[in-house]
């Protein structure tokens, strides 16, 4: 048995599975390839069948999205390493031995991280991961490469391999045992930041997450669920409260949660003045859904939590206020 699996989950994908799966095939001899599919209606399957051959096929019975779905299918596959890969991933020749020599080598490594560029302007990093993640003390999630909106261009300026926060669900490297450990992704999330979730509950429970240059692969980003789409705004911001509720340290949890929800309400006003009238709705209801699950998130904890998660203080401020628009000008 071959000691990695790259395990891809799609749902009605068939486009991106004929355009980026054949990168996938062509360079990862080391690797067995899954897609798990979340019960699609369209080609996907046929696609699989009749041009991907040797890639094997999980069936979910339902579109799980992608935490529950990957939690599902992954019960399946037995390789000593997963590679969770998003279907609009076009992989690099040789991106697979770099991660696999450091889990060989470094015993305490539970996670990793590849450089991550944008498919495409294949010049810059891409939004989703960039050159590896950290939070700030809000739980504001950014990334060497990557601050808000604003993207660096790859110049090698984070060819060093360093350890990270999180690391990006673009294209996501884990251990077997430390994923099943840690119960996998929480399901409630559905998508969005289960991946940050899931590298901060590796963080308390004394795993490190790394990030590793030597492989490289390039990102669509927006390809599921587009940026203008309020149901992504939803799930983030919901998300986000809801990854606080469990693994804030007890002493910060309740200053840090109504200082984001302050923070949420500026957002919203944003969105208004900008028109985005749904996306201000948006906020408002992952509100309400916080407010309903909060007692439930609230008994998640353990007495785990770490002090020292985050990188930066306030990166809203940083950012929006003091003009910083680059990881390095953070320092």
């Amino acid at each position: 048995m071959k000691k990695i699996a790259v395990v891809i989950l799609n749902w009605n994908g068939a486009k991106l599975l004929d355009q980026f799966l054949p990168s996938v095939v062509a360079f990862s001899n080391e690797a067995t390839i899954y897609v798990a599919d979340n019960a699609s209606t369209d080609t996907s399957i046929e696609i699989l069948k009749s041009q991907f051959p040797s890639v094997k096929i999980i069936h979910n019975p339902g579109n799980y999205g992608f935490a529950m779905g990957y939690n599902e299918a992954l019960k399946y596959v037995d390789e000593e390493y997963y590679a969770l890969v998003n279907s609009d991933i076009e992989v690099t020749e040789n991106w697979l031995s770099p991660i696999i020599e450091l889990f060989d080598s470094q015993a305490k490594v539970a996670i990793i991280q590849p450089k991550i560029l944008d498919y495409k302007k294949k010049s810059h990093f891409e939004y989703a991961g960039a050159a590896g993640g950290f939070m700030d003390k809000y739980g504001y999630p950014f990334c060497r490469g990557r601050i808000f909106d604003t993207v660096e261009e790859d110049l090698k300026q984070y060819d060093d391999e360093i350890e990270i926060f999180w690391a990006s669900g673009a294209c996501f490297f884990i251990r077997k045992e430390v994923y099943h450990q840690l119960n996998g992704f929480d399901a409630t999330f559905f998508a969005h930041q289960e991946e940050i979730d899931l590298c901060w509950r590796a963080f308390n429970a004394g795993f490190t997450t790394k990030y590793n240059p030597k492989s490289v692969v390039y990102h669509v980003g927006g390809a599921t669920l587009k940026e203008e789409n309020p149901m992504k705004t939803y799930l983030n911001f919901r998300n986000s409260l809801f990854m606080l509720t469990k693994n804030l340290p007890k002493k910060d949890l309740f200053p840090i949660l109504f200082t984001r929800l302050f923070f949420d309400g500026l957002a919203g006003i944003q969105f208004i003045v900008k028109g985005r009238f749904k996306h201000c709705l948006a906020i408002i209801h992952a509100h309400f859904a916080f407010y309903k699950w909060i007692k439930t998130y609230y008994n998640q904890r353990n007495n785990e939590q770490k002090t020292n998660y985050y990188k930066a203080r306030n990166i809203v401020i940083s950012y929006f206020f003091k003009n910083t628009k680059k990881f390095d000008q953070l320092f």
